[in-house]
């Protein structure tokens, strides 16, 4: 009987590790099957621009996995049974489980409320292909008022920079917020900072600092200080949750429900479980956390893989990079910030802005989704056929051997 893999989740983490899985593993032994809510590759990374009124090209999972082998199920996963091995899915003829002898869960995150009254009523978000386009319809009926209308960003980390300054520069009749619960993006370089106000004042982007918004209403959000601010789009962007699917099927999680995983991506609750991308609390190799980000994604997602298929195979497990080196911003389309971090995670005083960053961010773009889209090239044609006991490395056993001599 071949070994079933089952990849929950087909963002940048989740399609990459499928189908590199799929080239490196021989179809003998292993069946590989794929299950995403969508039936195209969505690129998060550039969503905002899509809400503005950018067209961003969305690949087909059908082409991306072209000649892998990887069968696709396009479903929303609605549990998992660590126990039992088995997924539960739901689509248009009504779901169904799937077993799994090897599960990777990659589902990514969405956008956290904190509890604030309102945010999932009245507010949108730029985390998920259908909110984005809810947005940009949003923006499309402000842009055609006369005098345009006001957007509210909440939230000043990246998603909310990028967020803020994309729509000012593409829908230039619209009034732009962007709220800061404290200093306006504290973790950056004094330098960065600077560039970042500078880009926001060239913007005509208002920017309201040591502000905290308790809760959201269809035309205005209410502020701890008793004031309320006009809003006709409130875009939510202060952080990002993960589903309580895996906390829910009994996975250890952390409080914020992300799976915990050892050095290999592996669920330390449950062997035959992987996680990479948001869905996963993986240490650096600086001792922290990896933030939630889309170089998270590629470095657990090559970790994950390692290990499956070091497992699977019986041959050693390496240790691959899990780097946090900086942040690239976009500042609209003509600037940014390149803002590179130390081993302790904090900014270094030199950054790049202006013209220079923001044509790398867009290289990076470019390149994560030419990596996502061909997941196999590179990589040895070789096909590896599975262990007798496909369940421990080379490394492993050997540990195995020397604790029963």
């Amino acid at each position: 009987m071949k070994h079933r893999i089952v990849v929950v989740g087909a963002g940048y983490a989740g399609a990459y590790v499928a189908g590199t899985l799929a080239r490196r593993l021989s179809p003998a032994d292993t069946d590989i099957t794929v299950v995403n809510a969508e039936p195209d590759f969505v690129q998060r990374l550039r969503l905002h621009q899509l809400a503005a009124g950018r067209e961003i090209e969305a690949p087909q999972l059908t082409g991306v996995f072209a000649g892998t082998g990887i069968r696709l199920r396009l479903a929303r996963v609605t549990a998992v049974d660590p126990e039992r091995q088995v997924v539960a899915v739901a689509d248009a003829d009504g779901g169904g489980e799937l077993g799994y002898d090897t599960l990777l869960y990659a589902l990514g995150s969405h956008a956290a409320d904190h509890g604030v009254p309102g945010v999932a009523e009245h507010a949108f978000d730029v985390t998920g292909r259908p909110s984005a386009l809810r947005l940009r319809e949003r923006l499309d009926s402000l842009s055609r008022r006369d005098g345009g209308g006001s957007v509210l960003v909440v939230g000043d980390g990246l998603t909310g920079i990028e967020t803020a300054t994309e729509i000012a520069e593409s829908r230039p009749g619209v009034s732009v917020t962007l709220v800061a619960r404290g200093e306006l993006s504290a973790p950056l370089s004094a330098g960065a900072r600077s560039h970042l106000r500078h880009a926001c004042d060239r913007l005509g982007i208002t920017v309201l600092e040591h502000t905290t918004v308790e809760a959201v209403e269809a035309t205005r959000v209410l502020c701890s200080d008793g004031t309320a601010l006009a809003s006709d789009a409130t875009v939510w962007t202060a952080g990002f949750a993960v589903s309580s699917i895996a906390a829910v099927g009994g996975l250890e999680v952390t409080d914020n429900g992300r799976i915990v995983v050892d050095r290999t991506m592996r669920s330390v609750s449950h062997p035959n479980v992987y996680a990479a991308g948001d869905s996963a609390y993986a240490i650096g190799d600086n001792g922290r956390p990896l933030p939630m980000s889309c170089a998270s994604a590629g470095y657990t997602g090559r970790q994950a893989t390692e290990a499956i298929v070091g497992r699977l195979t019986g041959r050693e497990i390496p240790n691959t990079k899990l780097e946090y080196l900086g942040n690239h911003i976009s500042l609209g389309r003509r600037d940014g910030i390149l803002q590179m971090v130390d081993d302790e995670a904090q900014a270094k005083p030199k950054y790049m802005g202006g013209r220079k960053a923001a044509r790398i961010k867009a290289g990076i773009l470019k390149m994560s989704l030419w990596a996502t889209s061909h997941p196999t090239f590179g990589l040895p044609k070789r096909k590896r056929r599975l262990a007798a006991t496909p369940d421990a490395s080379a490394e492993e056993k050997a540990v195995v051997g020397r604790v029963a001599a």
